[in-house]
């Protein structure tokens, strides 16, 4: 399928050092983006769908980076069924696990473990709930874990380990397990701040440095945050990602932004939500995030949107998170809440107010064209104005 986005007011790129795209029109071909600025008339008429955006603004879909999936659009944890096709409606085209650890009576062996990664990855890797994309099947570090199995994890799909919830000792013992997942190619994270259910431990900076995963999860604290002076130490003294999470201590979700521009290290400062968890289901977890850096900080609003996306997807190596020819047709288009006092989505999300959302696609497919059924009503209204294919993209009936 053929889209064309027109009239577009702004296009956030995803990438912060570059945040804008000059252009108000969006070419979509199959699964990818096939122009972003500018295209023919002749290419947009050709289009199977149109969407005049009515001045709204485009940017990447969202990657929320610390998703607690389980199996199918269900979350024990909060007994819910549906919360991944209810992100999408809070503009999140790709979740990503930080391991299946509410799973029911998980397994703790070395076997169990491999056996749930495994079994998760395979489960989501070519069903998308709501149009999403989940990367799921994060295995659990636990002792008796050898180089061997992870080269065969590696092998059979499974892409990510999370260090934090094992049977260890004490957390320093992580260390040769994260080295010998991430010496097989596995993209390795940990839990970082106080525990936070039974089986985790407090993992603070000087366990960071030496256990040197490729990202620190939920840094500002998961939901306990950990010493102030442990921010700088691992900003500075390491390379890792400074994943910051909806479902953590705020004040330090600040500070860590704060020190990552201070010190040249905001490539590496990303957004996730840590749900579902003990904190609940949070739909619009990833733009409340944005908003709040944005407000309260001096940076602009487009830099936390570029965490939020393209920095996600340089992270855990995506082709979505830009928007940008040959890159994954995954997009978002927001706008200013109706009712509200600012006349941009970029200038409300400064103001602190949640950007309501009018239409999102994912895979190139629209998946609904209006209005979300989890934000405020746009400002402005992005409509379907010409369709050569039999589908309804009103939000109603999503």
């Amino acid at each position: 399928m053929k889209v064309a986005i027109v009239n577009l007011g702004q296009i956030v790129s995803g990438d912060w050092r570059v945040p804008f795209a000059i252009g108000d029109t969006i070419l979509i071909e199959g699964e990818r983006i096939a122009a972003v600025g500018t295209a023919p008339a002749e290419a947009v008429e050709a289009a199977d769908v149109i969407i005049d955006a009515g001045g709204m603004t485009a940017i990447p879909g969202l990657i929320d980076s610390h998703v607690h999936v389980t199996f199918g659009d269900y979350t024990p944890r909060q007994r819910t069924v549906g919360f991944l096709e209810s992100y999408v409606h809070g503009g999140v085209t790709t979740a990503i696990s930080a391991s299946e650890v509410h799973v029911p009576g998980r397994p703790r062996d070395p076997e169990g473990v491999k056996a749930l990664a495994i079994a998760a990855q395979r489960s989501f890797a070519d069903w998308r709930p709501g149009g999403m994309r989940v990367i799921a099947g994060s295995v659990i570090l636990e002792p008796g874990l050898t180089a061997t199995d992870f080269r065969e994890l590696a092998q059979k799909g499974v892409s990510l380990a999370k260090a934090g919830f094992g049977a260890v000792r004490s957390s320093y013992d992580y260390v040769p397990l994260v080295a010998d997942a991430k010496a097989a190619g596995l993209l390795t994270t940990c839990h970082t701040g106080g525990s936070s259910i039974p089986g985790s431990g407090a993992i603070t900076g000087d366990h960071l440095l030496k256990i040197q995963p490729h990202v620190s999860f939920h840094t500002n604290g998961g939901p306990t945050a950990m010493p102030d002076a442990d921010f700088e130490r691992v900003i500075r003294e390491s390379d890792m990602a400074l994943q910051v999470c909806t479902a953590g201590n705020l004040r330090t979700t600040l500070l860590c932004a704060r020190l990552a521009e201070q010190h040249g290290a905001f490539d590496r400062f990303i957004i996730g939500t840590d749900t579902p968890t003990g904190s609940g289901i949070m739909p619009l977890g990833m733009l409340y995030t944005i908003a709040h850096l944005a407000s309260l900080t001096d940076m602009p609003p487009e830099r936390f949107i570029c965490a939020a996306t393209g920095s996600n997807a340089r992270v855990y190596a995506l082709d979505s998170g830009l928007l940008a020819p040959g890159k994954a047709a995954d997009l978002v288009l927001i706008d200013a809440p109706e009712g509200g006092t600012q006349a941009t989505a970029l200038a409300a999300i400064k103001h602190g107010d949640i950007a309501a959302i009018g239409a999102v696609i994912t895979a190139g497919v629209p998946r609904f064209v209006g209005r979300s059924r989890n934000t405020p009503a746009t400002t402005r209204k992005a409509r379907v104005v010409a369709s050569r294919v039999m589908q309804d993209f009103a939000a109603a009936g999503q």
